[in-house]
């Protein structure tokens, strides 16, 4: 699905609503081709009772599929959020006494810096498989445990230092397995069984009308289709349509750079 997930919104909304108008068009047109002129008097009496089930099973489960996407969407804002906050903690854990800041500071910028440009981008960069993040995570890596070794930087600022890089690197760990998160294909499928149901038990209400009056289910297929669209947009917070913000990550950067984290102003 991640093929899917991953286009423009335009595309998304134009493909949905494209695809449901189809349909629409298809069925109204199919059922006069397919069904006998001495049956076509049943099938209103047929199709009517199931408008109600139909639109109801659809309104359900498309309820409970943008509901959980939004959920997880802010759930995505709040990984970002802790992993801003760890990179604070690491920053400030380096101007401890006796702690040379510099070279800490550089490689967190770095960190940061690439992080935002490599895994805000999709693909093997968003799974963690990145190699230039990779030697940005090695050099602070090295630079808060070379600097946590030093006897004269003493265990309490080595401690916090340790545990503060733990923390960027775990809040790091669980946004990339975020990323790596996809709807569940049965899911996507029954949602858009059931619209498309829907939108053919409309296109057989109006099969006999006039092509104005058969214009009226265009209201029904279009609800489908920007519900599918925004389904899907929703699905993908890093490397789609609505990509989560990284703006807090950027803040700590700019923080690093303008000596926020020295006392400066």
């Amino acid at each position: 699905m991640n093929w899917l997930t991953s286009l423009p919104a335009v595309a998304l909304v134009v493909g949905a609503l494209g695809i449901a108008l189809l349909v629409a068009a298809v069925a109204r047109l199919g059922i006069r081709a397919l069904v006998p002129a001495g049956e076509r008097d049943r099938v209103p009496q047929i199709v009517t009772p199931l408008m109600p089930t139909l639109g109801a099973c659809f309104a359900i489960f498309a309820a409970l599929s943008l509901a959980s996407e939004a959920g997880y969407l802010r759930e995505a804002d709040g990984l970002v959020s802790t992993e801003a906050a760890a990179a604070s903690r690491l920053a400030w854990a380096a101007t401890s006494p006796r702690v040379r800041s510099e070279p800490i500071h550089a490689a967190l910028i770095d960190y940061l810096q690439t992080t935002r440009a490599r895994e805000w981008q999709g693909g093997a960069a968003a799974a963690g498989d990145d190699r230039a993040t990779a030697r940005a995570i090695a050099r602070l890596e090295r630079s808060v445990r070379s600097e946590a070794a030093r006897t004269a930087v003493g265990t309490p600022a080595s401690t916090e230092l340790v545990a503060a890089l733990d923390d960027v690197t775990s809040s790091r760990r669980a946004r990339v397995e975020a990323a790596s998160r996809e709807v569940p294909t049965l899911y996507v499928v029954t949602l858009v069984v059931s619209g498309l149901a829907l939108i053919v038990n409309a296109g057989a209400l109006v099969f006999r009308s006039s092509l104005r009056t058969s214009l009226l289910i265009v209201g029904v297929a279009s609800v489908v289709g920007l519900s599918l669209a925004l389904l899907f947009a929703l699905s993908a917070p890093w490397n789609g349509p609505f990509i989560v913000s990284g703006h807090p990550l950027d803040d700590i950067v700019g923080d690093l750079k303008s000596g926020f984290f020295h006392g400066g102003p």
